[in-house]
Parts: structure tokens; sequence; C-alpha cells
């Protein structure tokens, strides 16, 4: 394997928002679960988030039956990073696509990481209304990170930027 195409382990914030899991599907059908009617959607994911640094924020907004997530503030290092992936700056960038919840527990859909130009499946499950904790690992069980968002509230013509000091810009994204 080249070495270049090692996701640096800042791509793995973006990338773990919502990585499939084959492993996981495996472990959840080996294990008891409740019946498909007893999980319930959860209230809607619609919302401004933030990455466990604070160095990127994202939008989830309807997409027709789905939901996307587009990223709506970043840190500089953030952004620098996502520009040298994709040549293009973060912020605007879509990073969630169709979204969808799952009947087993949680949301599923695309990932986009721009730091590293990659796409892949991904799930994300709620922790209450005010969380999203993804889990993802790129090969098997190997390169897994685990992530939780942290919803902040409102929409993207009310968010403001965190006030300086908050969102460490010498932290990785």
């Amino acid at each position: 394997m080249n070495i270049e195409m090692i996701p640096r382990p800042a791509s793995l914030a973006i990338i773990a928002m919502a990585l499939a899991m084959p492993v996981m599907a495996a472990s959840q059908t080996l294990a008891a679960k409740p019946s498909a009617a007893a999980i319930a959607a959860p209230a809607s994911p619609v919302g401004i988030w933030r990455n466990p640094k604070n160095t990127v924020h994202m939008e989830i907004r309807p997409c027709g039956a789905a939901s996307c997530g587009y990223v709506i503030w970043s840190t500089p290092k953030a952004d620098a990073d996502a520009r040298k992936g994709s040549g293009k700056p973060l912020v605007g960038q879509q990073i969630l696509r169709e979204f969808v919840w799952d009947k087993r527990g949680y949301y599923k859909g695309k990932v986009y990481a721009p730091d590293v130009n990659l796409t892949v499946s991904g799930t994300a499950e709620p922790i209450g209304d005010a969380g999203l904790k993804a889990r993802g690992c790129l090969v098997g069980r190997m390169l897994c990170k685990t992530q939780v968002w942290k919803r902040l509230g409102g929409s993207s013509s009310s968010h403001r930027e965190p006030v300086s000091g908050q969102a460490g810009e010498a932290d990785a994204n």
C-alpha cells in the first residue's frame, strides 16, 4: 500500500462521522435485538453539530426523504487539511449524503472526507437529542474510530463562530 494513501488521523475525524462497518452489522445480527417496531426513529438530526474538538461545524438539513450535512464553519487548520485533499475550501462542502433512519437503530448514508477526497458508507447512532455517536473502521476491525458529535442547535443563518479560544486551532480536526 502506498503510504500516501493511508488516511491521516485528521481524516478519520470526518470519516468517522458515519462509516458503515460490516463487522458492526454482523455483530448486530448475532446479538439479541428488539423487533424493528420497537426501534422508533429518534428526534430529527436536523440542526447544527460540532465535532469533538470543535474544529468543524456542520448543518444537517433535509434533502428530500433523507438528510444531508454541509460544513458551515471550520478552523483554519481543518480548512487547510481539506484543501490539501480536495483542493476546495471546507466550508460549503457536503460531507453527509443520503442519510436515512435504519430500523436497526442508526442513520445510514454516505460520508465524504475532503481531506483525503474519499466517499464511504457510514452510520451514526443518536445519543438522546444532543449527540451522534459515530463508529467507523476503514478495513475490517483495523483503523477504527468512534466520535461523538454534539448538537449546537439553531440554523446556519443564526450560527455564530465560537468565541476565540474555544476551538483550539492547534487541535487536529
